[in-house]
């Protein structure tokens, strides 16, 4: 990108931002009858505000001329095996024989994404869902040129890959620095949906570091190290968007379009791109070493709740909480003296406000580096020297596999009014169908929770297993266990519970503020 390309974006956007008040302020569309009331004629709009609006109209014209060429449409293909046509005539009874010798063929399966050049001899960012399991891949330019195209690495957790195809001169993107980006800045999506070729739409930054927004395996299966951190924009992005570039008004890539919040699968306004800073990473991990180097504390997180706040002693409420260990027994984070039900407040000397920010100081180490951590534990501060690792090589998803019905028998249940909940032991009927560890059948089995108890919306019936209480810690072997530790908690205190899901296959911390 030229020097005098970006010195005429910069001076577009300064009088954009000043003719978009303009706009926004001399117009009123709320309430058409006011303007057929209205007798006197309209002041025409002063010139300066019609070239300046003209000027803005130009930023997004430069950013879509120099930007698109570089976009590229993916079309992958995953070849599966499809029997022939029946035999006709067969004599009873012998169907089967037969149809072992029918000729298998193979038809393709195609799909659609986006991707954009970031080297010129070929090296495409795009993401990983657009070609897993893909037996051919092909890319498209705007020029009309196709290249094959061969996978040169894939990373689940970021949902990022890495293609390329040979050639020489080709055009590329330039890389911004997202980390700088701030909410209500301009954004472009670029990319091709819904077979709609090269489609440029425009938006703004609608937040930064969204979190519980983790995409799942290409199986659909949970993803235990994805990553949270996602911008949202505005920007329109629909299936076959992914993939493609958000792009600010520099004409910099900050964003890799991936995913859109919908109830119909199209786009409602919400779209969600990743990082270009954990997107140059993954791309240039796998470019050196075929694959990516990814530090690992060892735990699974989640946001921090007022009741969470309240029980590690935090004034504000920010910070990680620790929900489970992973994997359980050699988890760094463990080793080093964490605890499940630890907030973490600082990593790396860095204030922690959230999952995403973690992740985002954690991802700038090298597996075997020392990362310090500071926690938050019942109101006390903890330091922890953490010597991060790798996840496993052959990492493989714990989901529950249920057969049968797994509804619980109700003997032997027990209410908890100040909890909201009914609990019972766990059968071994529904231990064996969820593939229920020994160590977590011995706990409590939530069967029921109340709309109007503390439990609502933190507890599922039918999945959670009540194991261990913290502060007072206590094992939970049975209801006698439980009726102790919650009849010593006061008024106005928050019960720390740790729970077994049997639909995630992992642990978690659960805070309850018992008002009663």
């Amino acid at each position: 990108m030229s020097f005098r390309f970006r010195l005429t974006l910069i001076a577009a956007v300064a009088v954009a931002f000043a003719s978009g008040l303009v706009f926004a302020s001399g117009f009123d569309l709320t309430k058409l009858s006011w303007a057929q009331a209205r007798t006197a004629l309209a002041a025409k709009p002063m010139t300066a505000s019609v070239k300046s609006l003209d000027e803005t109209g130009s930023a997004f014209e430069a950013i879509a001329e120099h930007v698109t060429p570089a976009v590229v449409s993916i079309e992958a293909e995953q070849l599966e095996p499809r029997r022939g046509q029946t035999r006709r005539n067969v004599p009873p009874g012998m169907e089967e024989f037969f149809r072992n010798f029918e000729q298998q063929d193979q038809q393709p399966r195609t799909g659609t994404g986006s991707g954009f050049i970031v080297t010129k001899d070929g090296y495409i960012l795009t993401n990983n869902h657009v070609v897993a399991n893909a037996d051919r891949v092909t890319v498209t330019l705007l020029d009309n040129r196709r290249f094959p195209a061969r996978v040169i690495g894939r990373d689940p957790t970021t949902d990022v890959a890495l293609i390329k195809v040979e050639g020489s001169d080709l055009p590329t993107v330039a890389l911004g620095d997202d980390e700088t980006m701030r909410v209500g800045q301009w954004v472009v999506a670029i990319g091709n949906p819904l077979g709609l070729d090269f489609t440029v739409t425009a938006g703004i930054v609608s937040a930064k570091g969204r979190s519980r927004l983790a995409l799942p395996s290409p199986d659909g299966s949970p993803n235990r190290y994805a990553i949270q951190d996602f911008i949202q924009t505005d920007a329109a992005i629909n299936p076959g968007n992914s993939g493609g570039p958000l792009v600010n008004i520099r004409g910099e890539v900050i964003g890799i379009n991936s995913a859109i919040a919908s109830s119909t699968g199209f786009n409602a306004g919400y779209g969600f791109a990743i990082p270009i800073s954990l997107a140059r990473v993954v791309m240039n991990d796998l470019r050196e070493y075929g694959r990516v180097r990814r530090a690992l504390l060892g735990v699974t997180i989640d946001e921090v709740s007022p009741a969470d706040a309240r029980a590690a002693g935090l004034a504000e409420i920010r910070g990680v909480k620790i929900q489970s260990f992973e994997p359980a027994e050699s988890s760094p984070a463990r080793k080093a003296g964490m605890e499940v039900g630890d907030v973490v407040v600082n990593a790396a000397g860095q204030r922690v406000n959230r999952v995403a920010e973690l992740q985002r100081v954690v991802r700038g180490f090298k597996p075997g580096e020392v990362i310090d951590i500071e926690a938050m534990r019942f109101g006390e501060k903890k330091s922890f020297k953490v010597r991060l690792t790798e996840p496993p090589a052959a990492d493989e998803t714990v989901a529950s596999n249920v057969r049968g019905n797994t509804e619980p028998s109700r003997r032997d249940s027990r209410s908890y009014d100040r909890l909201g909940i009914t609990v019972q032991p766990v059968s071994d009927e529904v231990a064996s169908a969820a593939n229920v560890k020994d160590e977590y059948r011995r706990g409590l089995m939530v069967t029921a929770v109340s709309p109007r108890g503390p439990s609502y919306r933190e507890l599922l019936a039918n999945d959670d297993i009540i194991i261990q209480t913290l502060h007072p810690k206590r094992d939970i072997r049975s209801a006698s266990d439980l009726e102790a530790v919650v009849k010593a908690v006061k008024g106005g205190d928050v019960l720390t519970l740790v729970v077994y899901s049997m639909r995630s296959g992992s642990t978690k911390v659960v805070n309850l503020s018992l008002d009663q």
